[in-house]
């Protein structure tokens, strides 16, 4: 674990504002995306995760120009993922204004391009981003899924993530599909069973809805503690999450 834990809001991103649903489904629109990026960064934010989470189901790129916009409000690390493809699909986003970048299906489409984004940028600037949901078929329990949580791989994920890790990803963002949008908390099976395999940075992401549920998270192993509705929603600020991971002896930024 990290010496302080990070607190990121994430915006799941869709035709241009944010979106949010239950288990990846019924999607529904949550705000402007660079209003609320502003909003959080005010708040004291330590990061701003954002995904186009519809760019690899429909086929088409990043809206560069929301991540431009976004990426001018705020002065902390932008993450951007969404139908990232290729070296080149990350160095303009770079360019666009991100810091890191998020890849999911097309790495595991094809793994090489792990391997090909951290040797020209390096591992610091890629984020793997795993879906992951129970399954009986793996070895694990846990199966990766791809275009939004719609596909099941049959790819058990703890192996992917080594894998990927060993290939050059320098962080991981664990989002539990079967937690996603339920408030009932994160995953701490998955969250600590993704500590002991990697040695890069973990991202506990689905399931956040009271302040109670992110000490938990970082004493199963996360680096950083990552939420959307719950602060989309006003339910609690950043500062509050913060205020509440400190009272629990956690150090944070």
């Amino acid at each position: 674990m990290s010496l302080a834990v990070r607190v990121i809001p994430c915006l799941d991103v869709a035709a241009g504002r944010v979106v949010k649903g239950v288990n990846f489904q019924n999607l529904r629109d949550a705000g402007d995306p660079v209003e609320l990026a502003a909003r959080y960064f005010a708040e004291g934010a330590d990061e701003i995760t954002f995904l186009d989470v519809t760019a690899t189901v429909d086929a088409r790129e990043t809206t560069y120009d929301v991540v431009r916009a976004t990426a001018e409000q705020v002065f902390i690390p932008l993450t951007v993922g969404g139908g990232v493809r290729s070296t080149d699909d990350v160095a303009r986003l770079l360019a666009h204004g991100a810091d890191k970048i998020g890849v999911n299906s097309a790495a595991i489409a094809r793994p090489p391009l792990v391997g090909e984004i951290a040797d020209r940028f390096g591992a610091q600037v890629l984020v793997l981003s795993l879906d992951v949901t129970r399954s009986s078929t793996t070895v694990s329990g846990f199966e990766v899924t791809t275009h939004g949580g719609r596909t099941r791989t049959g790819i058990d994920a703890l192996g992917w993530a080594a894998e990927a890790i060993d290939r050059g990803a320098g962080e991981l963002l664990v989002n539990s599909i079967d937690a996603d949008g339920t408030k009932s908390g994160f995953d701490l099976e998955l969250i600590t069973a993704m500590r002991a395999i990697s040695g890069v940075p973990v991202i506990a992401s689905g399931g956040a809805g009271a302040l109670e549920h992110f000490p938990p998270a970082v004493q199963a192993g996360a680096d950083a503690v990552l939420a959307a509705s719950v602060f989309h929603n006003e339910l609690m600020t950043i500062g509050e999450v913060k205020a509440g991971l400190r009272d629990a002896g956690v150090r944070i930024r």
